[in-house]
């Protein structure tokens, strides 16, 4: 899907009306950024006292006012030098820094802002924009007038803290954010979908389905416990069972490696403060944080031919990435993980073609999942290794292989990893969020770096192109999003449990456990509720665990060797004979269904 450029336009303006009614409020306030997020936009300012949600309120009716008053965004383009005259004067004190660090240090000197508000080009001249009575430094683009947003279409949501320029020994901001669409409809709409998603946050149902647990000895690493285990087993197992015919092989590389390895892989220099590092004597270690380098000896560990290639490595064993514990989050913000990660070793010749076969399993996988998916083809960046003919290949052996596969995407220029170009895939999930997973990156580099050879047709020494893979991206975090998908409810072939039997008294519990063993030896994952409750409350509990089917058990049942099914959605599906039960499930979960 296209960005919708002419809505980020709103957001980034409605970011400026709203510094205008903030400044009307509060005449002290000096102001950060405000950049445009996903949904809506934010601003960063400092303030004299914290906000209040009354305050909020205050705010957001002044900026339907100015929106109603249809006032002219102007851009006014000035020398540096004039500009932080006129800030200084209004005492923005950090608009006067970030026109400073420009002057003196360049564009690099404000990068690490999401909104550097400045103009690119001449670096002595940059732009600002009046509204109003308000003037902010910012490079647009903007509407013509506030008159193109709809009043009633955007919303201030809350306040946080925020350093400036994200420095802890910096001054602490107010982060005061809102959401903002092209309709009052669509604006309630996403209020809707935030409540859906809270009813189907993982870290709730994962509790309640008894999933996976957290603990304060072990942070950012997932329990899983029994049930979750059993997910997450098939979801490994059905990667394999995918990749397998595919021609994939799996491999298990050390989970620890001398740091000589992360210096020739280039991320000693540039990942080390994301590593977990250990000291072992006199050597110094860190864990894996990633799997390619330990494909790229175990590729070089032998001759190979071009009769070998494409030759396709697959792991799952655990990562583990140091990330900062303000930033954990459940499953989706972890430092132990797995991915359903690959590499595939190729031919300059042979890259269109794997590709393709890439994108017709990314094709299946996420058909199997019911996960509509876009792509994004990220071209080469200003910065970048290898030469500009490399890369113009490279990218149209991306994109020929992305139209035989037939399916459309986005183009994100110069947005390519420094060693070479990338496809991302998105998947959307039942509540309309877009997640990034998949994704299919070419790299010269690194076989380079490792000095790997095949050797070719021509009976010379050639290097080959390493195509870095996932589909899932890690496990974690792709469980994250199906729990969220289907709301617990899996479908029946990943559901880890597939029927729960439902004893209407004692004398039947003989006959259950038969059933268990004949349904178990079946393929299926089936428990008995031996519980005191009585048969409605078992349902209940069932339909509460989302089990997809329940096999009610009584004197019928067990005088005709069948079974009473239930389904969780409530419907009845009467008494059915215990194979027409098996035909029945098996059928559902070979189609994935």
């Amino acid at each position: 899907m296209q960005k919708n450029e002419k809505l980020d336009e709103k957001r980034h303006s409605l970011a400026h009306v709203m510094a205008a009614s903030i400044q009307e409020m509060f005449p002290e306030a000096k102001f950060g950024v405000g950049p445009v997020i996903e949904d809506g936009f934010y601003y960063d300012v400092h303030l004299s006292r914290p906000l209040t949600p009354e305050d909020l309120q205050s705010i957001e009716s002044r900026m339907r006012d100015k929106v109603r008053k249809n006032l002219a965004f102007e851009r006014l383009d000035m020398p540096i030098d004039s500009a932080s005259e006129m800030f200084g004067k209004m005492s923005q004190d950090f608009k006067v820094e970030l026109l400073h660090d420009l002057k003196t240090r360049g564009t690099t000197a404000v990068s690490d802002l999401e909104d550097a508000n400045l103009v690119g080009g001449n670096i002595n001249e940059v732009s600002v924009y009046k509204t109003g009575g308000f003037i902010d430094l910012c490079r647009g683009p903007h509407v013509k007038a506030t008159g193109e947003i709809e009043p009633e279409s955007f919303r201030l949501t809350r306040v946080s803290g925020a350093y400036w320029r994200g420095n802890q020994a910096r001054e602490q901001m107010q982060r005061i954010y809102g959401v903002a669409f092209d309709t009052k409809k669509e604006l309630e709409e996403y209020f809707v979908r935030l409540e859906e998603a809270k009813k189907r946050d993982h870290r709730k149902l994962g509790r309640e389905l008894g999933l996976f647990m957290f603990h304060p000895w072990a942070p950012g690493a997932a329990f899983w416990l029994p049930n979750g285990t059993t997910l997450y087993n098939s979801l490994a197992n059905y990667m394999r069972d995918v990749l397998f015919p595919a021609g994939y092989v799996e491999v298990k590389a050390p989970l620890i490696f001398n740091k000589a390895l992360w210096e020739t892989s280039g991320h000693w220099a540039h990942y080390r403060q994301n590593m977990f590092l250990i000291q072992s004597e006199d050597e110094q270690m860190a864990v894996k944080a990633m799997n390619c380098p330990g494909h790229m000896l175990i590729f070089g560990s032998e001759v190979r031919s071009y009769r070998d290639l494409p030759l396709r490595f697959h792991e799952q064993t655990p990562l583990h990435r140091n990330e900062a514990s303000g930033v954990l989050s459940g499953l989706t913000r972890v430092r132990q993980f797995s991915q359903d990660d690959a590499h595939c070793f190729v031919t300059r010749e042979q890259i269109g073609t794997e590709v393709e076969h890439l994108i017709r399993l990314i094709q299946r996988v996420y058909g199997d999942l019911s996960l509509p998916f876009s792509a994004k083809l990220s071209t080469m960046p200003d910065e970048h290794l290898g030469d500009e003919a490399t890369w113009q290949q490279a990218e149209a052996e991306l994109k020929g292989a992305m139209e035989r596969a037939g399916i459309t995407y986005a183009v994100n220029e110069k947005d390519g990893a420094f060693y070479g170009p990338k496809i991302d895939f998105d998947v959307t999930d039942a509540i309309g969020r877009k997640w990034q997973c998949a994704t299919i990156q070419l790299d010269y580099q690194m076989p380079e770096r490792f000095g790997l050879k095949y050797v070719g047709a021509d009976n010379a020494e050639h290097t080959p192109v390493v195509i870095h893979r996932a589909i899932f991206g890690s496990f974690e975090r792709f469980i994250a999003i199906l729990i969220e998908h289907y709301a617990g409810a899996f479908p029946a072939w990943l559901a880890p449990v597939q029927a729960m039997i439902i004893p209407i008294a004692d004398r039947h519990a003989d006959y259950c456990r038969q059933l268990q063993d004949r349904l178990s030896a079946a393929g299926l994952r089936v428990q008995i509720d031996s519980s005191v409750e009585r048969m409605n409350a078992k349902i209940r509990a069932a339909q509460m665990q989302k089990i997809p089917y329940m096999l009610v058990v009584g004197d019928r049942e067990q005088e005709q060797g069948a079974v009473a099914v239930r389904l969780r959605s409530g419907e009845d599906l009467k008494t059915k004979p215990v194979e027409e039960f098996l035909a029945l499930a098996n059928e559902a979960i070979s189609r994935k269904n």
